[in-house]
């Protein structure tokens, strides 16, 4: 009688990995008859089947409608001016929107920040006579950083 339980539990398990597309090797099979074999009393556990286990990155958090409407008037003032990250920051605020708005917008607005020293750049060279050094102080001055200023000058006064 022990011997048919313990069949029955081997063929089992047996239909169990094959069912599952673990494969159906005799080195497999041999083994979970052995391991069945030894614990007499071991019932086969069902296969689980996980899924994919998701991104480990954080979600974005959603913005607010008023960081929104920041981000939305900061993407305007970039298609038509040049801005400094804390250029651009100042601007909103004057705007009227709040300091964590005008904060929120302009580090979400995914302007190369580099680029916009090379605009304004070209912008202060078409309209007045910069040396480079007096070209570098300005864009500093308009908020760009030291690093900004002088990519943008770089870039635009050949």
């Amino acid at each position: 009688m022990k011997r048919i339980a313990v069949a029955f539990a081997v063929l089992a398990l047996a239909l169990g990995i094959v069912a599952c597309g673990e494969g159906s090797s005799s080195s497999s099979t041999s083994a979970s008859s052995e391991s069945t074999a030894k614990h007499k009393s071991a019932k086969p556990k069902p296969v689980e089947r996980t899924e994919p286990a998701e991104s480990t990155e954080p979600a974005e958090p959603t913005a607010t409608a008023s960081q929104e409407n920041a981000l939305g008037a900061a993407e305007s003032y970039l298609d038509y001016e040049a801005f400094s990250e804390t250029g651009l920051e100042k601007q909103l605020k004057f705007e009227g929107y709040s300091g964590a708005d005008a904060k929120y917008a302009a580090a979400h607005v995914g302007a190369d920040w580099n680029e916009q020293a090379a605009k304004a750049a070209e912008s202060y060279l078409e309209y007045e006579s910069f040396s480079e050094s007096g070209l570098v102080q300005q864009l500093e001055f308009e908020g760009y950083t030291p690093s900004q200023a002088e990519y943008g000058v770089s870039k635009s006064y050949r």
